[in-house]
């Protein structure tokens, strides 16, 4: 071989390792690695093994065969490969499987040259004829290189056959040896970084999903909400992308960008983690450590059994009973409601020392007047909190570049597009579109959640036009809102998630805050 023509293999070999390095996706770097080695040694063909499982459980596992005689590619973007690719076991019944050429390569983590298959000693090439027979092929040289990853372990098996010069099949030179066992080195490098990436990257997923649902599990009112707005966040944005719709005309989502915005909204809520939890489940409006209507109940009882309430009787029993309904937080309490609180608080019972007591406390009284849902005004605030903490703890995480948004997307999903949405009160010019997205996403999911005691969860009717409204009050984004229905991802979602009851029709000509296309 000439000084030019090993020069020439030299810098492709340089061009490969580089091009090894910077590929990503898995198929294309197990072609590129076999398409090259084949290429630096002039193979006619090659096959390429992964190893599977731990200690004397491993096998080889065919990942990519190529022949170009016989017009073969199978694995990775070529065909399927088929049943007569079985595993390689590297031990049989505890013993090493060594007389298979590359199995003993691989347990022997040594390089093995054979110039003829079929006057080879040593090694069992019964398979390896009945391929040829049925086929027609002939295999001769034999070239198997095992790939050793930083931990020198061997993590894969190269084997090329047939090396072809000028159409004849010849033995494997020195040179074709060396320079395929760089090529081997750099591809078990590449292999290992893009598995040591992958394995961050699910520990990663693995712990933000962990803490979601630890959140999810911290509070059953809530039940499985941190689950759910991740896919219905991905269902928006899925539909949204390239889409060219009115108002969002520029939005487009890679597959980094789409794993950035499934991160954020796994995180979305993280800050609730350090929420009390008497705030997050306070189910009903008197509930702190345990529920005060019992106490309440206690006080009628004792003033029904007071001689000048004999004839009333009824009367508390029907106040009691509006108290009971109060307690357990609506979507609206009205004037005369609030009123009516504080009239039976106007009422005082006796005590077992005879001292007269106010029926209602200050407290209870303000507990019971709580106009929407059960949460005081302190406790709402220590609620909307969660988001300052929230971001707090993502922008003091050093995500990587792909990452950078997620304290962003994620934060933004309580703010309002008039800017008096918390934490930060944001504009929707202020906002990313994913961060929009998500805020879709978190509304519609808490309206139809089935786990809010305080509620029923809604059906798709109600929950569209309470968000419709929303977008006519400049809270949610008009654009999103009219794609989330015109694309009946609404409808999609309910269809996974939802009660069969829950899925009604929707009148969309009367929906407010909503214009069709």
């Amino acid at each position: 071989m000439s000084t030019e023509h090993l020069v020439e293999r030299i810098r492709y070999l340089n061009h490969i390792g580089i091009a090894l390095t910077a590929e990503r996706d898995p198929l294309r770097l197990l072609e590129m690695i076999l398409s090259s080695a084949r290429k630096l040694t002039g193979a006619d063909a090659g096959s390429l093994y992964l190893i599977e499982g731990e200690d004397r459980d491993r096998t080889l596992h065919f990942a990519l065969v190529q022949n170009d005689q016989l017009k073969i590619h199978y694995g990775g973007s070529g065909e399927p490969l088929s049943d007569n690719f079985a595993p390689l076991p590297l031990f049989n019944n505890g013993q090493p499987n060594d007389s298979m050429i590359v199995v003993s390569a691989v347990l022997n983590e040594k390089t093995i040259v054979i110039d003829d298959a079929y006057h080879a000693d040593g090694f069992d090439f019964s398979g390896t004829r009945a391929f040829d027979e049925k086929t027609g092929y002939h295999t001769e040289s034999v070239l198997v290189i095992p790939l050793r990853n930083h931990e020198n372990e061997v993590i894969a098996a190269l084997q090329l056959i047939n090396k072809k010069d000028n159409g004849t099949t010849q033995a494997f030179h020195d040179d074709d040896i060396e320079l395929a066992e760089s090529l081997a080195s750099q591809a078990a490098i590449a292999l290992t970084n893009q598995r040591l990436i992958g394995e961050l990257e699910t520990l990663f997923e693995s712990f933000t999903q962990l803490i979601a649902e630890a959140i999810d599990a911290k509070s059953p009112q809530t039940g499985a909400h941190c689950r759910r707005v991740p896919e219905l966040t991905l269902m928006i944005a899925d539909a949204a992308s390239g889409s060219q719709y009115p108002g969002i005309e520029t939005f487009t989502m890679d597959e980094r960008e789409r794993y950035e915005l499934k991160t954020a909204a796994w995180m979305h809520d993280c800050g609730k983690i350090v929420t009390p939890p008497h705030v997050v489940e306070k189910s009903r409006k008197l509930e702190t450590i345990y529920d005060r209507l019992g106490t309440i109940e206690a006080r009628f009882a004792a003033l029904a059994a007071q001689p000048e309430w004999a004839n009333r009787r009824v009367e508390l029993a029907d106040d009691l009973e509006f108290l009971r309904v109060a307690n357990a937080g609506s979507e609206f309490m009205s004037d005369e409601e609030v009123a009516r609180v504080q009239r039976i608080a106007t009422r005082t019972y006796p005590t077992l020392e005879g001292e007269q007591q106010p029926l209602l406390t200050a407290q209870e009284v303000e507990f019971l007047s709580i106009r929407r849902g059960t949460l005081t005004a302190e406790e709402r605030k220590i609620m909307e909190d969660h988001m300052v903490h929230t971001i707090n703890m993502l922008e003091k995480l050093p995500f990587p570049k792909h990452l950078r948004r997620v304290p962003e997307f994620a934060g933004g999903h309580h703010e309002r597009m008039d800017g008096n949405g918390y934490p930060r009160g944001l504009t929707k010019e202020q906002m990313s579109i994913p961060a929009r997205i998500m805020g879709i996403a978190d509304v519609f999911e808490a309206l139809t959640a089935p786990e809010r005691s305080y509620k029923k969860p809604m059906p798709l009717s109600q929950s569209l036009t309470i968000m419709g409204r929303m977008v006519e009050n400049n809270h949610l984004d008009a654009d999103l809102f009219r794609l989330f229905v015109d694309k009946q991802v609404y409808l999609s979602y309910a269809q996974r998630f939802l009660q069969p009851e829950q899925i009604d029709t929707v009148d969309l000509t009367q929906l407010p805050g909503y214009s069709a296309r």
